[in-house]
């Protein structure tokens, strides 16, 4: 038999290892002996009770110590295990909150960016004039507008007037032309009769 075999079975023996299974065969034996010797030493008999007892105080002592021991370990057992839930429900707690903390600080970023967004959009506001000053410029651009409006009219009917005018003018022209080739003509052929008709030229006297 091996040294590891002894030794487990050793342990397993020994029980809880609290040395109950030397206890037990010490104290076999001493009954055993005690039992032998009662009728032969009653002196010795007596001693022997005494240490028996002494023994059997001795394995009571380790059996309360052991549910003791027992009891205590359990008690530790279960406020470990009250740790470990409550341990658990922090760490429940504590995912639930940064898993808020996360919303939270998404919610954050696009206020930053609106807010960002915002003051880009109230300096581009703040650089253009006022409304009281847009409006007057609006209304002056209105009567600029109205009277450019009223100068486009006015040049519009002084065209039409002009072409009216050169027309008049372009058909008087083209009369007079008219008129001046028909006395043109006149005048060639009244000159022509007044050739034909008159006399030669006179000799010259010598």
């Amino acid at each position: 038999m091996s040294d590891e075999e002894v030794i487990k079975r050793r342990l397993i023996f020994d029980g809880d290892g609290t040395g109950d299974d030397r206890r037990f065969n010490l104290m076999l034996k001493m009954i055993t002996k005690w039992v032998n010797t009662t009728d032969e030493c009653p002196e010795e008999s007596r001693q022997m009770y005494d240490k028996i007892l002494a023994q059997l105080n001795l394995v009571e002592h380790s059996r309360r110590r052991s549910e003791l021991v027992t009891k205590s370990n359990d008690d530790q057992l279960m406020k470990y295990q009250n740790l470990y839930t409550d341990y658990e429900d922090k760490i429940n707690e504590i995912k639930e909150e940064i898993a808020k903390q996360r919303v939270e600080l998404e919610r954050a970023k696009v206020i930053k960016q609106n807010r960002i967004q915002y003051d880009l959009l109230a300096r581009a506001i703040a650089a253009e004039p006022p409304r009281t000053e847009m409006n007057k410029q609006l209304v002056t651009l209105q009567v600029e507008l109205k009277d450019l409006g009223e100068e486009k009219r006015r040049l519009v009917q002084k065209l039409d007037k002009r072409k009216k005018q050169f027309h008049v003018l372009s058909t008087s022209a083209n009369q007079l032309r008219v008129y001046l080739d028909e006395d043109d003509d006149e005048m060639n052929t009244s000159l022509d009769d007044v050739t034909a008709n008159s006399p030669g030229p006179e000799p010259m006297s010598e």
